[in-house]
Formats: structure tokens, C-alpha cells, sequence
């Protein structure tokens, strides 16, 4: 083995002298250049790395800017007030939320692609008036789901002046206090999932601690008839369908 590696090493030696004699002796050989471009853009290079930033932000603009995060907040309200613990588990509630606000953001959806993203593919359009459309797109949608209370609590925050209209208002007040309507709308939601749940435990609670069957936990007997009561009802076409006309 040792003597493979000695004849190796000697034959790699002796093949780089023979390369650096016939470099000294031939001096007409070819030359190897690498040219890396020349005038580049840095402009090009700057939009690059925002395309690259935005992509890295865009599981939170999915969630904070769009319908995403009231319609995941009642899934999992409803989850809870039937007491089914992880089922459905997190992966279904998240996919069935996220197509779900697909179909409530379509039409903002295609309005950005025809005014933002077609004509800035095509290169009719530079990128910064692009990012205004996709802008002013979701700030139209935003616009009609947030509080006015909402924003006027940043404007008291600060000390600033409030503006005339809502579409005056920055776009990083408008965001956070459109987060904040669709919280208490996904609360209020999930507030009337739980009544008739509520209902059902008071109820069955009630009915053991009349038969003296106080160690039975309760939720062991009325989950089968939450669950009962859930199918009979179609509840998940009626919480879907109370999801999606929240956004009418």
C-alpha cells in the first residue's frame, strides 16, 4: 500500500515538472482569461435581494395581511369547544385554512396579478410601482375588514393626528390594527361555537352529579354527544359558511 502511494506521488511530481518545463519553453501557447461581465447593475442587484426578502416574509404577509388569521383562530376555537383535542390535527385545520383564504382572496388575488405581477413580468412596469399595486390591493381589502377604533388607537399611541379618510392611513398602522379586528371577530366567532358545547357539559355534569357519579369525568360522556350533535346539525358547513360570509 505504502509503496502504490511512493509510485503515485512520484508520478504526480514528475508530471508537474514536465508542465512547468513546456510552460518555460513555449511562451506563443494560448492564454485562459475568465471575463465576469462587465457594467453591472447594481440596480438589478438590489431588487434581487428585496424578491429574496419578500419571499422570506411571506408566510407572515399570508397570515398577518389576509383572512388567514381569523378563519385558523375559529378552526381552532371550534376545535376546542368540541374537545376533540388534536384532532382534526393542526395540519389538516392549517390546509383547510389557507385554501379557504384562497377563495376569499381571489379576487384580490387576480387584481394584483393583472395590475402588479403580469405587467411586471412583461417588463412594462418597474418593481417599485408593482410593490404599490400589491399594496394598494390589500390595503383595499384590509380597508373594509378593520376598525375604525382600531386604527384610532395607534393615532392615540402616538400622539398624531388622525388622518380623513382610511385610505390616508399608513400601511404600518392599517396592518396591526387590521390584525387586531380579525382577532375579535375570530373571538366573537368562537365565542358562539362554544354556547351550545357549553350547554351539553353543564347538562351532562348536571345529570352525573344527580346520579351520584361524581368521579366519572364529565367530558368522557358528552363528547360522543358533542360529536352527535355536530354531524346532525352539518356543522362544518355551517361554521364554514359563517366564516366566509363574516368577510360580506
Amino acid at each position: 500500500m505504502f509503496s502504490k502511494i511512493l509510485k503515485l506521488a512520484v508520478a504526480l511530481g514528475l508530471s508537474l515538472l514536465a508542465s512547468s518545463a513546456l510552460a518555460q519553453s513555449s511562451t506563443n501557447l494560448p492564454g485562459l482569461s475568465v471575463n465576469f461581465g462587465q457594467g453591472v447593475n447594481l440596480v438589478d442587484t438590489i431588487e434581487i435581494l428585496a424578491l429574496f426578502t419578500v419571499l422570506t416574509l411571506a408566510p407572515a404577509i399570508l397570515i398577518l395581511c389576509t383572512c388567514f388569521t381569523r378563519i385558523i383562530v375559529v378552526l381552532s376555537f371550534m376545535r376546542q369547544a368540541i374537545g376533540t383535542q388534536n384532532m382534526p390535527p393542526n395540519q389538516l385545520l392549517i390546509g383547510f385554512a389557507l385554501f379557504l383564504s384562497i377563495f376569499v382572496m381571489k379576487p384580490t388575488g387576480v387584481e394584483i396579478y393583472d395590475q402588479a405581477l403580469k405587467p411586471y413580468m412583461a417588463k412594462k412596469v418597474s418593481s417599485t410601482y408593482a410593490i404599490s399595486k400589491i399594496e394598494l390591493s390589500l390595503r383595499k381589502f384590509m380597508t373594509k375588514q378593520v376598525r375604525k377604533a382600531d386604527i384610532a388607537l395607534f393615532y392615540d399611541v402616538t400622539g398624531e393626528p388622525a388622518p380623513a379618510t382610511v385610505n390616508e392611513v399608513p400601511i404600518h398602522f392599517l396592518i396591526p390594527a387590521f390584525i387586531i379586528s380579525e382577532l375579535k371577530t375570530a373571538f366573537q366567532i368562537g365565542f358562539l361555537l362554544y354556547i351550545p358545547f357549553l350547554i351539553l357539559d353543564m347538562v351532562v355534569a348536571s345529570v352525573l352529579m344527580a346520579m351520584g357519579m361524581m368521579m366519572l369525568p364529565p367530558v368522557v360522556i358528552s363528547l360522543p354527544f358533542k360529536l352527535l350533535l355536530f354531524v346532525l346539525v352539518d356543522g362544518w358547513q355551517l361554521v364554514t359558511g359563517s366564516i366566509l360570509r363574516s368577510f360580506n
